[in-house]
């Protein structure tokens, strides 16, 4: 790359790391590794956090969450986990629904 175009991306960086051009080289290079693997880390971190608002949930409920989804895949709900967690936190009586009709699968009901 250009010395302007890494001396704009380094910009805000600490110390030498904005104005010496090697230093800024290896700091761009390095932060544009991090933004690449934080990419698909940040998916994963977001996935971890609706099972976690699923799990919670579905407790609430006498369920756990693994019987949950197991049970929605049985009676063919096709839901995503966003949306899943979204119903938990923001329509707990949709979720429970849910809960419900799973448990009425599976007899506990």
């Amino acid at each position: 790359m250009h010395k302007d175009k890494i001396l704009a991306m380094a910009k805000g960086f600490r110390g030498r790391a904005k104005n010496c051009i090697t230093v800024a080289r290896n700091r761009v290079e390095k932060a544009l590794q991090y933004a690449t693997r934080d990419r698909q880390q940040k998916k994963r971190d977001f996935r971890e956090l609706w099972i976690q608002r699923i799990n919670a949930g579905a407790r609430e409920h006498g369920l756990k969450y693994s019987e949950f989804i197991h049970g929605l895949k049985e009676e063919n709900i096709n839901m995503n986990r966003k949306m899943l967690s979204e119903l938990a936190m923001n329509e707990p009586y949709s979720f429970k629904a849910l809960v419900d009709q799973v448990k009425r699968m599976k007899g506990i009901l």
